[in-house]
Formats: C-alpha cells, sequence, structure tokens
C-alpha cells in the first residue's frame, strides 16, 4: 500500500470516528491535499536535503563523474521554472540545486535598490529569500500532482483502468521539485553571534548549506573585485564554529558549512593574527605579510613590529589602516585556509578564482590533499569572467605549445568575431563544455554553480522583447519570440492561470463546496485556447 493509498485510509477512519459532523469531508481529497503538502515546515526540508548533499558527497568521493550543479536565482518564481525546466527535460532533480547569490539579494532584493555586494542588504533578505523559493517549488508540486490528480479521475470516469493504473503509479513514485540550496551568508553580517543568528534563520527557512568566506564583515567586497580584506583564521574558525552550533541547536546535525577563501585574491588583512609561538596558525598568517626588516633605531611614531625568527618587522600599513600581504602568496595563503576550513568544521571548500582554469584550480587541490585527501570543491563558474576571451586564449597557449601555426590569430584580440569559425574557437568552446566534467575529474569539485546566470537571462531576455515590441514589430515581437515558442516547446507558463494555482483553487473549491462552488476554468476561460 502506498502513502497515498494509506492517508485515504486514515483520514476514512478519522472521519468515521469524528461522525456525522464530518459529512462533507472526502478523505480523497484530504489526502490529496496531504501529498500537496509534503513538506510543513523549512526545518523539515532542511533535513530532506542535507540528507540529500550529504548521499550526493558520498557517491562523488566514490565516483568524480556524479558531480552536482546549480544556477543561482534570485526569486522564487524564477528558482520554480528552473525546478520545472529541469524534470521536464531531464526527467529527474538528481544532483540539481539551487544557489542563493548574495549577490543577487543585494543588486535585486534589497529595499534599498540595487546595491553592491558590500553586505549592505537586510539580513533577513536571504532567509526571505530561501523560504521564498521553497514556496515556490512545493507550489511546483502542487500544481503538478493537481494535474495528476485531474488526469486519474478523468481516466476514472472514462473506465480506463490501464490509465488509472499507470497515472497512480506517477502519483505513488512522485518526485518532489524540493533540492538542496546552497546559501549565501556572506561574511556573517557580523561578529559570530550575529552569524549564528542569521544561520538559524536560514536554517529554518529550509537551507541545509551555508557558504560564509574569510572577508572582514565591515569591508566585505565581491569576490571579483579589489579590495578584498581577509581576516585571521581564528576570526574565521569562530563564524564556522556559530554556524555549525545553528544546525546542531535546530536538530540539522548533517547541515553542510561551505568555506570560501578569497585570499587568492585578496591582498590585505585588517589586523595582525595573534600568535603564541614560531610555527602555529597565528605565525603562519603574519608570516605572508609584507614587511621590512628594522632596528630599534628605525622606529616611528605608531609603528607596530612583530619579531619572527630572531627578527624585528615592521608590516606595511596602508593609510587605511590595514595591512598588506606579499604578492604572489594567494595560492599559499588558499591552501592554508583551505586545510584549516576542514580541520575546524567545514565540509565542502570555495576557492575564488580570477579566471576559470582547471590546472589553476587543481594545484591548490592537490596541495590541499595531501593534507586532507578527500577535500572537495564548490567552484563558481562566474559571469565575471569572460570565458569565450579566457578559454581562446587557453586554446591559443595549447596550439602553441603543441607546435601548431598560431600565426593567424592576434592572442590580445580573441574575441573578435572573425574568430568564431575557426579550429581555435571550436577547441576553446570545446573546452568549455567540458570544463565542469573536467574540473570535476582533475581538481576535486564536487559542486559548479553559476553565481548570476538569470540576472543576465532576465536582462537579455527583455532587451529582446522591448527592442522588437517599441520597435517596427509591434506585437508580432511577443508572439514570435515568446508565446508561439512557450506553446511550440511545453513551456508551462503559456497557461499562466494554471501555472500561478487557478487550477489548485478551483479543486479547493468544490472539496470545500461541492457542486456549489463557482469555478474560474469553465468554457469561457481564455487559457482554455491553449489546450
Amino acid at each position: 500500500m502506498t502513502a497515498y493509498q494509506e492517508d485515504i485510509e486514515a483520514i476514512q477512519a478519522l472521519k468515521e470516528r469524528n461522525g456525522s459532523s464530518w459529512d462533507a469531508i472526502d478523505p480523497e481529497s484530504a489526502a490529496r491535499m496531504r501529498a500537496q503538502n509534503r513538506f510543513r515546515t523549512g526545518l523539515e526540508i532542511a533535513q530532506y536535503t542535507a540528507d540529500i548533499m550529504r548521499r550526493d558527497m558520498a557517491e562523488y568521493d566514490a565516483d568524480s563523474s556524479v558531480y552536482t550543479q546549480s544556477l543561482g536565482v534570485w526569486h522564487g518564481f524564477i528558482g520554480q521554472q528552473k525546478l520545472i525546466s529541469i524534470k521536464k527535460h531531464l526527467k529527474s532533480t538528481n544532483k540539481r540545486y539551487l544557489y542563493l547569490s548574495g549577490w543577487m539579494v543585494a543588486a535585486l532584493r534589497s529595499e534599498f535598490g540595487p546595491l553592491p555586494d558590500q553586505s549592505m542588504h537586510e539580513k533577513t533578505s536571504v532567509p526571505a529569500l530561501i523560504e521564498e523559493l521553497y514556496t515556490f517549488l512545493r507550489q511546483a508540486d502542487a500544481r503538478e500532482l493537481d494535474l495528476l490528480f485531474t488526469q486519474l479521475d478523468d481516466a476514472r470516469a472514462a473506465g480506463d483502468e490501464t490509465a488509472v493504473e499507470f497515472i497512480q503509479s506517477q502519483i505513488d513514485n512522485y518526485e518532489t521539485h524540493v533540492v538542496p540550496i546552497i546559501a549565501d551568508i556572506d561574511a556573517g553580517f557580523g561578529n559570530p553571534e550575529a552569524t549564528y543568528l542569521l544561520a538559524k534563520k536560514m536554517i529554518e527557512a529550509g537551507a541545509c548549506a551555508i557558504q560564509i568566506e574569510n572577508q572582514v564583515s565591515d569591508e566585505k567586497q565581491c569576490g571579483h573585485q579589489d579590495g578584498k580584506v581577509t581576516v585571521p583564521h581564528e576570526d574565521f574558525i569562530a563564524k564556522l564554529t556559530a554556524v555549525r552550533y545553528a544546525f546542531l541547536e535546530l536538530g540539522i546535525d548533517n547541515g553542510v558549512i561551505v568555506a570560501r577563501t578569497d585570499s587568492l585574491g585578496a591582498g590585505l588583512t585588517q589586523k595582525l593574527a595573534v600568535t603564541h609561538q614560531p610555527g602555529d596558525l597565528g605565525d603562519r598568517y603574519n608570516s605572508f605579510l609584507d614587511a621590512d626588516e628594522i632596528s630599534g633605531s628605525d622606529l616611528g611614531n605608531g609603528d607596530v613590529v612583530i619579531k619572527r625568527d630572531g627578527k624585528l618587522l615592521r608590516p606595511k600599513r596602508l593609510a587605511s589602516n590595514l595591512y598588506q600581504f606579499r604578492s604572489g602568496t594567494g595560492e599559499e595563503r588558499c591552501v592554508l585556509d583551505c586545510i584549516t576550513s576542514l580541520r575546524n568544521g567545514a565540509d565542502l571548500l570555495w576557492i575564488e578564482t580570477e579566471k576559470p582554469h582547471v590546472e589553476q584550480i587543481a594545484r591548490m587541490v592537490d596541495a590541499i590533499r595531501e593534507v586532507i585527501p578527500n577535500a572537495k570543491l564548490v567552484y563558481n563558474n562566474s559571469p565575471s569572467f569572460n570565458w569565450t576571451l579566457s578559454f581562446r586564449q587557453q586554446a591559443y597557449d595549447l596550439l602553441e605549445e603543441q607546435g601548431e601555426d598560431v600565426s593567424a590569430y592576434d592572442r590580445g584580440d580573441l574575441m573578435s568575431v572573425e574568430y568564431d569559425d575557426t579550429e581555435l574557437a571550436r577547441l576553446a568552446d570545446e573546452k568549455i563544455r567540458t570544463f565542469q566534467r573536467d574540473g570535476s575529474a582533475r581538481a576535486g569539485i564536487f559542486h559548479h554553480l553559476i553565481t548570476l546566470p538569470t540576472y543576465h537571462t532576465a536582462a537579455l531576455s527583455t532587451d529582446s522583447l522591448a527592442k522588437g515590441y517599441f520597435g517596427d514589430e509591434g506585437m508580432l515581437a511577443y508572439v514570435k519570440g515568446v508565446q508561439r515558442r512557450e506553446i511550440r516547446e511545453g513551456i508551462a507558463t503559456v497557461k499562466h492561470q494554471n501555472m500561478a494555482g487557478s487550477d489548485i483553487g478551483d479543486n479547493h473549491k468544490e472539496y470545500f463546496a461541492g457542486d456549489a462552488a463557482l469555478k474560474a476554468g469553465g468554457q469561457h476561460n481564455t487559457m482554455n485556447q491553449f489546450s
């Protein structure tokens, strides 16, 4: 007996116990409503999705070809449509997640209006978006199951037992649209207590995975911009621990922490690390500082000096009161950051790089895995990279290394359209196509995400429609570019009333009022034109 059938029987027994006052209750209708609302709280979602991520991580450890992916989304509807599309085209949501980008929250969801990615948006915006995303994903479940229930009723009315059995099996084996969300908590929005409080809100909204970075909260920058300032390891460890306590307090014991390091592009630190003896963690952090050896007579007013290996060193301090790291130490600092994070509660790593290059990433992961063999990355396939230029340059370098004649190409101008139909461009595009597969096999990338894709797709599709609609094409721009494609490509939003829940509402009205229900889906509903 399936859960659906068990629910019908349980509600039937409950109805019988309550007598005639429950005569209006139809057990199957109630069972349908329960099936359409599988997850009752955000914590149920967090536990369900944490279990999925842990299973996926174990499977990746055994076979690096089974990596996971996500796209960043900034609205519940966008996330919903992404999962509907995945189920339609790929038939399963397995290994496909959602990513919640702090950059997009800042740019699109702040009450202040568009903001740079500097943690200036309201803290509550992030848990609010998590809750919104899961509301839309659960509604996608309700809508799809509602369509199946309608088909089941039609098959029963037609006496088609084969169809009844098939549709019933689809209901019994239904795969939810609810998938893991990796949610960005930026640099923790303050001290560890602030991080803990915000992490709790995010988990209560449904987040099973929280990504946190080692920048200074009050100086946080986008990972692909200049001016990044990191914190000593002990400061970051305190925030990792705060997030773990939040998971434990709420009963999500296997919640996932993604520790991001921005050290590759961060040349500054706000403060020196505390050190107690040579070679400890604080001493190693300070060893990367750009400092001049001095004597006592060289000291100036207000100078800060550290002693290392018997020498007095004066770290270079900027007018901003920030200290500077030595140039060329980024990769070594990243490796130390990652090992330290994994040793102190992190589950996955995120290394923010300046370009998408598998061997550069692999070089750091190889060093990390010498210490922690199962280290795994979440990697940002960022729109901040010029993918075409980067991979055409990589293809150029590869061809040159192989002794091929590259004199027909200008390496500094490889974005030019004149190269689009060349061997170099085809090689570059193939390397882009296989980047995720290659990165997962060679560089330990468990999860590939694009942080801001739907920001760009919304702008691009709106530009295309506006150009035609307000230009010479007029209404044809919408009909040809949008509606006709929706119809022919089976995009469910062509029936926008159904997508928004009108048919679900009609069925509920019938549950509640029977034949007296005033339904919206009758013969005069213009959505019938799309049947």
